[in-house]
């Protein structure tokens, strides 16, 4: 026996007669006897267990022994079944109808809900209904194969007990479904459940079946011996075996509570408040312990869960005793579980206890806790006396116990280490599961708990009992008031234990989002355990930067050691990534940090200044103070990802820095006489290229800082800037003696100025060709001209941006500028060689860069004019050349433009006989549309006044259809001329 569920007590004794059949009637109990008299009896007081006393005998109340009765209290009716079935008013017990078609039946069974009554006669099963008064109406009859032995309602359907199996009757129609059979060894026993299923007897065993007969999934009862009749009064089934009475649960397995050991039972019946025994000449009763005591007994003996079934049955009025008796067992089971290994069990009943998290986890000792202030429930609770020495006690765990990450003390016994190891991880394991389900309700108070706290800083209210803590740095320091306080110790244990057991992508996860881990306990566990990846996301959620970025940087420094202990490798890219998010929020610890990676990855840090929107002119100073050999590194970067990203004063600073480098470059090889106009080092190249490629820089105060001996290329590009296209081809030609940068010159300023009008377009090859045919020009007298080209620069407020800007200004100012813009004109007209100056007497004796007895590089001319024939004015270019040029050497030149000229040519004919047949066929579609024929008739009428044309002048329309008067045609016109005039008159 487990405990003690009923207590039996003897209600009536030494009844006269054997008793038949027993009901109960409110607090009264009806005993029908072999003699036909129905006996009453009533307690004698109040008091259950009291006995009861004969209140009333009614002799001959049947002929014959009573088989069965039920009371049916809802219509205050007895139903009996003697020889027949009989219907009795309550109190009096007068019989008010008999069934005479149920002479002969053994079994029947009620229907409440409908008032339907169904009974078995032979092999008969009738249906009967109450009309609600004195009658009852015959409703179905149905044949079934053999005697019923047991019957009962299930919904609209009859459970049938026929020989040895289970039968469904459709009332409507009468069609049988088998269930399952009976066995051989007890009769079909059909009990109905209060949730309208049924509970079916096989052998025995107790089956759980629905309204239709299919099995249910609630387990099975199994009886000590096959139960003759079985009562069911929640939480307990009844069964009367033969020499015994067994109380089992309810709920599964359907454990066996109680044993009552009476013979010679013949009978069981459910009272108000108790189950009432049959025997022969006695009646007992089983009065139900009370829960509260059954709880006791259960708790004490360690049946936890039949304990915690017991108290979802105490009264709603018992609800907060109920909730306290709850949470002791569930507090009790949970040590119980604790101690005998089953974890996750343990911490499923600690979370239903709503025990304080602290309670928990004093039961790891090897999990530190953050301080509290606050006083939890936990530390009123008295289950096992005080919980701190109950779990470092009672469990047997010794305060240092080591993390499984950890190295352990060698044991002598292996295997006794692995349990241990075992035992620890399964532990912690179930406190983590434990943790993640209690979190959410924390994190939701603790969040509230912040936001409460914002609004009332921000609306200005001053609640002087309102005591609050302020985080200055997220984790760091105390946190405030009771919810972030609870929230930060879960936290913090559920961080240690994910790192015990091995889950640092746990670990990351909890730390990537919010949470309240306390920094300092974190930081120093983390930091011995070398869990650098996880203390980096620690101090990056609680915003500390700085130390996060030493640590990494530090970190990538021992990376670069073979001998370092770090397993997992850091590289100079894991500081970029993580200043990513930095760039907007704080930009200056961005530059700090990145110049520490900036010389091992510099294209991901300059990236990094990109995708970040850093301004640029912030990045390049502090890369001027901080690392200038890394400051052209990060313009050149930064103008190849992104040309419009680098404004024009970092593009002269970028030259700048270009041009120091080949002047210091230049000085060290001039120094050593070793200087070579066509050398070219790697950072000469790139000056080349950024002087050609950006156009952000000033050329003028750039030319003042090349050495005028050297660097000719370098001049003739930033001359080109200044649209001294004369000076710069000069310096292609004669100094560096190169004709195809010069033809390249050429190329770039035809494609980026030409214009069909322009005169730029056409004349930059005319002045190439002037260069060629001139002599050469003296260094001196070049000088001469390059010097009074940057005086005049220097007078001049404006820069030398663009042709047409120059032009405007130079008309306001000095004309000298004017002069040099026009050279080119002016070169060509006083170098054209026409036949005074073929024989001696033109104006190139004038030209201050002229040479005597220099020869004219005739060659290159001709080469020039074979391959850009097509960009020349051809007439321009014959006056140029010299008188004595042979026509042969022509050929390449003359030959494709006359080609281009009479092909154009024509092509202008073709056009013109196109228009003219055009013109002709507009003048013969005319003159087709002049010769449509009007005809007038008698019955002709004007469209505008509605009168007959006549013989009077008119006037057809163009769709020759329309025919008017000429005289009402002119009158029309003049009326719209009239109305036209007069809207222009209101509109003005």
């Amino acid at each position: 026996m487990v405990h003690s569920a009923y207590d039996r007590v003897e209600v009536v004794s030494d009844s006269p007669s054997k008793i038949e059949a027993i009901e109960s009637y409110g607090s009264k109990l009806l005993l029908a006897c072999t003699d036909g008299s129905l006996r009453i009896y009533a307690p004698e007081s109040s008091n259950s267990s009291s006995p009861y006393l004969l209140e009333k005998n009614i002799v001959g109340f049947t002929k014959k022994p009573l088989i069965s009765m039920e009371v049916l209290e809802s219509r205050e009716l007895l139903l009996s079944l003697s020889e027949s079935i009989a219907f009795h008013r309550l109190p009096t017990f007068e019989t008010i109808a008999v069934i005479t078609k149920a002479k002969g039946a053994n079994v029947f069974s009620w229907d409440h809900r409908r008032g339907f009554l169904c009974f078995a006669r032979q092999k008969r099963v009738c249906i009967f209904r109450h009309d609600g008064g004195r009658g009852f109406v015959e409703v179905k009859e149905f044949g079934v194969p053999d005697v019923v032995k047991s019957m009962c309602w299930c919904g609209e359907n009859i459970c049938l007990g026929i020989r040895r199996e289970y039968v469904i009757l459709n009332s409507s129609n009468g069609t049988l479904s088998e269930v399952f059979t009976s066995g051989r060894l007890a009769p079909p026993l059909v009990i109905p459940l209060p949730s309208g299923e049924l509970l079916l007897g096989k052998e025995n065993i107790g089956v759980f079946v629905d309204q239709n007969g299919k099995l249910l999934t609630e387990g099975r009862i199994c009886w000590s011996e096959p139960p003759l009749e079985v009562v069911i009064q929640k939480p307990y089934a009844i069964a009367l075996l033969p020499r015994f009475v067994e109380i089992r649960s309810l709920r599964d397995p359907y454990p066996l509570i109680q044993t009552i050991v009476l013979r010679n039972v013949h009978h069981l019946c459910e009272s108000n408040n108790s189950v009432i025994l049959a025997l022969d000449n006695s009646v007992h009763a089983l009065i139900p312990v009370s829960l509260g005591a059954q709880i006791v007994q259960l708790t004490a003996s360690g049946n936890f869960e039949e304990a915690l079934s017991l108290c979802k049955l105490l009264p709603p009025e018992d609800s907060s005793l109920r909730v306290a008796k709850e949470e002791s067992i569930h507090i009790r089971y949970a040590h119980y579980l604790f101690e005998n290994g089953s974890y996750e069990d343990a911490m499923e009943h600690f979370l239903d206890s709503q025990v304080d998290i602290t309670y928990v986890l004093s039961l790891y000792p090897s999990i530190i806790l953050p301080k509290t202030t606050v006083v939890h429930e936990s530390e009123k609770l008295d289950i096992y006396g005080d919980a701190s020495n109950h779990s470092r006690g009672s469990l047997g765990m010794s305060d240092d116990m080591e993390p499984l990450s950890t190295s352990h003390t060698s044991e002598p016994d292996e295997n006794a280490s692995l349990i241990s190891k075992k035992v620890s991880h399964n532990m912690l394991m179930a406190l983590i599961k434990y943790l993640h389900k209690r979190r959410y309700s924390f994190i939701e108070k603790a969040t509230a708990e912040g936001t409460e706290e914002v609004v009332l800083d921000a609306v200005g209210d001053n609640f002087t009992s309102y005591n609050r803590f302020k985080k200055t740095n997220k984790g760091r320091g105390p946190v405030s008031s009771g919810a972030r306080e609870m929230a930060s110790i879960l936290d913090t244990a559920l961080l240690q234990a994910l790192l015990f057991t091995g889950q640092s992508s746990l670990v990351l996860e909890l730390l990537r989002g919010l949470n309240y881990c306390d920094l300092k306990i974190c930081e120093e566990i983390l930091r011995k355990g070398n869990h650098y990846v996880v203390l980096l996301e620690l101090f990056k959620y609680n915003s500390l930067h700085r130390e996060a970025l030493e640590l990494l940087h530090k970190l990538v420094e021992e990376s670069k050691s073979k001998q370092s202990e770090i397993t997992h490798r850091f590289k100079p890219e894991d500081i970029v990534e993580y200043l990513k998010p930095l760039c907007g929020t704080d930009p200056i610890l961005v530059l700090e940090f990145s110049m520490l990676v900036l010389e091992s990855c510099p294209s991901q840090t300059i990236d990094l200044f990109l995708s970040g929107n850093i301004p640029a002119d912030m990045v390049n100073s502090y890369l001027k103070q901080h690392s200038p050999n890394m400051q052209a590194k990060y313009l050149e970067l930064m103008l190849a990802m992104n040309e419009n990203a680098i404004s024009g004063n970092l593009q002269n600073e970028m030259v700048n820095i270009y041009l120091s480098e080949v002047l210091d470059w230049y000085a060290d090889l001039s120094a050593q006489q070793k200087w070579d106009e066509k050398a070219y080092s790697q950072t000469r190249k790139k000056l080349l290229s950024a002087l050609e490629s950006i156009s952000g820089y000033n050329p003028e105060a750039l030319l003042k800082r090349l050495p005028s001996d050297a660097l000719y290329e370098e001049r003739a590009i930033l001359l080109g800037k200044m649209n001294q296209h004369e000076l710069a081809l000069s310096l292609y030609v004669h100094k560096l003696h190169v004709p195809e940068l010069a033809l390249s010159y050429c190329d770039r300023v035809y494609e980026s100025m030409h214009q069909p009008s322009g005169k730029y377009g056409s004349n930059i090859y005319l002045t190439l060709m002037q260069i060629y045919l001139n002599p050469m020009k003296t260094t001196a007298s070049f000088e001469k001209r390059i010097t009074n080209l940057l005086s005049l620069q220097n007078t001049t407020t404006p820069k030398v941006g663009s042709l047409t800007s120059v032009k405007t200004k130079a008309v306001r100012g000095t004309k000298k500028i004017a002069a040099i813009e026009g050279a080119e004109e002016t070169k060509i007209s006083l170098s054209s060689t026409d036949s005074s100056r073929s024989d001696g007497d033109g104006d190139g004796d004038a030209d201050e860069f002229s040479e005597g007895g220099s020869t004219i590089m005739l060659d290159e001319v001709l080469d020039l004019l074979s391959c850009r024939w097509d960009r020349i004015n051809g007439a321009q270019a014959l006056k140029l050349l010299p008188r004595e040029t042979k026509l042969q050497d022509l050929h390449s030149f003359l030959g494709p433009l006359l080609r281009k000229s009479s092909e154009m040519y024509r092509n202008c004919s073709v056009v013109k006989s196109l228009r003219q047949s055009e013109n002709l066929q507009v003048r013969d579609e005319l003159y087709s549309q002049r010769k449509a024929v009007v005809k007038i008739t008698g019955d002709s009428m004007c469209s505008l006044c509605r009168k007959k044309i006549g013989t009077s002048v008119f006037a057809v329309y163009p769709n020759g259809a329309t025919l008017v008067h000429f005289v009402c045609f002119r009158d029309s016109q003049n009326m719209k001329a009239v109305a036209k005039g007069s809207q222009l008159r209101k509109r003005l």
